[in-house]
């Protein structure tokens, strides 16, 4: 299939190149047609009123490595052009090897490299489908973080511990280099290193690591690439393109035709199409080739020179847009419209034969309808017999499924009105989840974007498991739709958004008492430590952060996506290009040998319970290196006993001072960059009861520093219990039944 689309590729681009070298220029007249050998064609231009407008000028100009080479540089940008397509909106671009950081034999980082775009406010986009994000280097993880205004990153890590590894296995698929797919629609990026990574101990063979964003077939992986000290130019002593669409303006067709003056379209046989969020493009019509962009530029293309176009004894006639066969004397032809025709000798046998391909075409529409219908259900038969669909309806069916329905697609595409995005409630690492109206019931519908093909025969097994949780804390799953080829999940609908909104979009004049705090983060963790200990097998969440804490009509706390886990590729090959979503609630040693534990659950609860007491962003991109992380920030403050200086101001009060230490405290546990340092999840809910307990009685505020050292020492007794009410009590009793 690659071979296939690189072929397609360099046919499109020798049709394109022979096409626009049939005229004798494609630019605006008395303005240069080429730079370098390379088409210039208008809108694009060389010099002064060459151009539709100053974001298509070019420069014409002699290349960085040499005075005699002239090369064609898109105005604004430094960056050599090499070739630019009318009928495709797009223009390659040569871009410099990008990011870069390099360490020396101390660990100490020497020089780096950073570079960020930005077409928001231009007629260009970067083109998602043909470019991706490539990470070049040992023990790298590099993060592409995508529109300046959110902290939304798309993440690759490369690894190798040996030059032998890399020359035995090396590829772009992990080993020594990787490369991960750009989300669509951007328009901005800007890409910067993980410092948790650095390749001092491989220093001696990987002195730098890079991090660029490069079109996918250009780019060919060597491992000297990795081995070699590259300039800031080049890699192998070229520059590597990058692929851009472009449009005209910032309108629709509709609205540009109405003013003539402006309009791009300017050739009488020209039509015009939209070019979604960018703007519109213009083609020759049918029957005609040239540039659209000109007067007069689309000229009409003679038929007639094929051969072929009309069968002996036809003759060929063309005219403008078109053309036409006529047949000899006592011949007919069969159409005169532009086209193959054929000459038939009566119009009785031209009939007999048209009403019967006409059956033949009809009968044959009626069978492909038939067999696709067939297919069709056959398709979603196997999807559902693949994820257990069968095992999982027959355990409902003993009612064994508490509640526990399996939607049909039909159901689910009714209920969100077909996916539109105006129901969508939000974006996470493994799918999208939708707002959805079925039986007048407000449903969550969670479409994921991938799952491991391993556990797809226990899929069905593992949501009856899941369907059986029962706690007043955890989003309850009503059931699943499996007849798609990747299952969907549905869940109650919880109406007052995520704690993350919450604390970080807080409604003006509104506050959040230190009580309010304690209690979201307490049920959080009685809900995770439900699914680590109570739920049968256990159950570890995967995905612990704010966005997944939800807060039902009263504020209560339901946390979300605990069945995520189960969903995600564990292989090695399959995490090294999925790793992404905001970072800073990951677990370091997750990130370091790909193995979720139940720990990695505590250390994520940790950053949850940072941000509770601070009301701070996890990761401040803007901020001063040694402070953009907020875990970072937060131990630091702790070593130096300066953590007030994080606190957020409103639970800043004395009397409550003690009780934010000891959460502190608990917080510093749950981040130890161990996970056998860390408290059991349990224990975490039982401190913050405990906790809890003391600010809510007359006498917390005589709670004092050996009182909270003494709690702390209690916790970590292996005969304590996690404390839960009756309803608790009952709800795990009916599970054991």
């Amino acid at each position: 299939m690659a071979v296939a689309m690189i072929v397609t590729q360099f046919l499109l681009l020798l049709h394109f190149k022979t096409a626009e070298s049939a005229k004798s220029t494609f630019a605006l007249p008395g303005c240069p047609d080429n730079c370098g050998g390379i088409p210039i064609p208008y809108p694009f231009g060389i010099g002064r009123n060459c151009s539709l407008s100053a974001e298509f000028n070019v420069n014409c100009q002699p290349s960085h490595d040499s005075n005699t080479t002239i090369i064609p540089f898109l105005w604004g940008w430094n960056y050599p052009i090499l070739n630019i397509s009318l009928s495709l909106g797009q223009a390659r671009v040569s871009f410099p090897t990008a990011s870069r950081q390099c360490y020396n034999r101390k660990a100490k980082k020497e020089q780096g490299m950073w570079y960020e775009i930005d077409t928001s406010d231009s007629s260009f986009r970067i083109n998602t489908e043909k470019n991706k994000f490539t990470v070049i280097g040992c023990n790298t993880l590099a993060y592409l973080r995508l529109d300046f205004t959110t902290n939304y990153s798309v993440g690759c890590l490369s690894s190798c511990d040996s030059l032998d590894t890399l020359n035995k296995y090396g590829s772009c698929s992990g080993i020594g280099c990787c490369q991960t797919a750009i989300p669509k629609e951007t328009n901005s990026f800007y890409i910067h290193f993980d410092d948790r990574y650095n390749n001092s101990d491989v220093y001696h063979f990987n002195p730098c690591s890079y991090a660029m964003v490069v079109e996918e077939a250009e780019f060919k992986f060597r491992t000297n690439y990795v081995t070699t000290m590259l300039n800031e130019h080049d890699i192998d002593n070229k520059l590597w393109p990058m692929v851009f669409d472009w449009a005209i303006e910032n309108t629709t067709c509709d609205i540009a035709l109405k003013n003539k003056s402006t309009y791009a379209c300017r050739s009488d046989h020209s039509s015009c199409f939209n070019v979604s969020g960018v703007g519109y493009l213009c083609n020759c019509s049918v029957g005609y080739e040239g540039n659209p962009y000109l007067d007069g530029g689309c000229q009409d293309i003679n038929e007639c020179v094929n051969q072929n176009a009309c069968s002996k004894p036809g003759k060929c006639h063309n005219f403008q847009g078109g053309y036409r066969c006529s047949c000899p004397i006592g011949w007919r032809s069969n159409h005169n419209n532009p086209g193959p025709a054929e000459c038939a000798l009566n119009i009785a046998l031209v009939a007999g034969t048209a009403a019967g391909i006409a059956a033949l075409l009809f009968l044959g529409v009626a069978i492909y309808v038939f067999r696709e219908r067939r297919n069709l259900s056959k398709l979603k038969e196997k999807y559902f017999q693949q994820h257990g669909g069968w095992i999982l309806l027959e355990k409902i069916k003993l009612n064994q499924g508490f509640g526990f329905t399996i939607f049909t697609k039909q159901q689910v595409e009714q209920a969100t009105n077909n996916f539109a995005s105006a129901n969508i409630l939000g974006y996470g690492g493994h799918g999208t989840v939708y707002r959805g109206t079925l039986r007048d019931q407000t449903i969550a519908i969670k479409k994921c974007k991938i799952v491991d093909e391993r556990k797809t025969k226990e899929f069905g097994k593992e949501m009856l498991i899941l369907s059986q949780i029962n706690h007043k804390n955890i989003v309850k799953i009503l059931g699943c739709c499996l007849e798609v080829e990747v299952p969907m999940l549905v869940y109650e609908f919880i109406p007052n958004g995520t704690l993350y909104h919450y604390i970080h979009y807080k409604k003006q004049g509104s506050h959040i008492s230190l009580e309010t705090r304690l209690r979201i983060v307490h049920e959080s963790a009685e809900a995770l430590a439900y699914l680590h200990t109570f739920a049968s097998p256990p159950i570890i969440h995967g995905d612990v952060k704010s966005a997944n804490i939800l807060l039902d009509q009263n504020y209560m706390a339901k946390v979300s996506d605990f069945g995520a886990s189960i969903l995600v590729p564990t292989d090695e090959a399959q995490f090294v290009t999925l790793v992404q979503g905001t970072y800073g609630y990951l677990d370091p040693e997750y990130m370091q040998s790909g193995q979720l534990t139940d720990k990695s659950d505590v250390y994520s609860f940790g950053v949850v319970l940072l941000e509770i007491l601070t009301s701070k962003p996890v990761v401040d991109f803007d901020a001063p290196e040694e402070k953009k992380n907020l875990s970072s920030r937060f131990l630091s403050c702790m070593e130096e006993n300066k953590m007030q200086e994080l606190l957020d101001d409103e639970i800043k009060h004395e009397d409550d001072m003690q009780l934010i230490k000891a959460v502190a405290e608990l917080a510093k546990e749950c981040l130890s960059m161990k996970g056998e340092d860390r408290p059991m999840m349990k224990d975490v809910a039982e401190e913050l009861l405990r906790v809890s307990k003391l600010k809510q009685h007359p006498w917390g505020q005589e709670y004092n520093t050996v009182e909270t050292e003494t709690m702390l020492s209690e916790r970590s007794q292996p005969d304590i219990e996690i404390e839960h009410t009756s309803m608790e009590v009952e709800e795990i009793i009916s599970i054991g039944r």
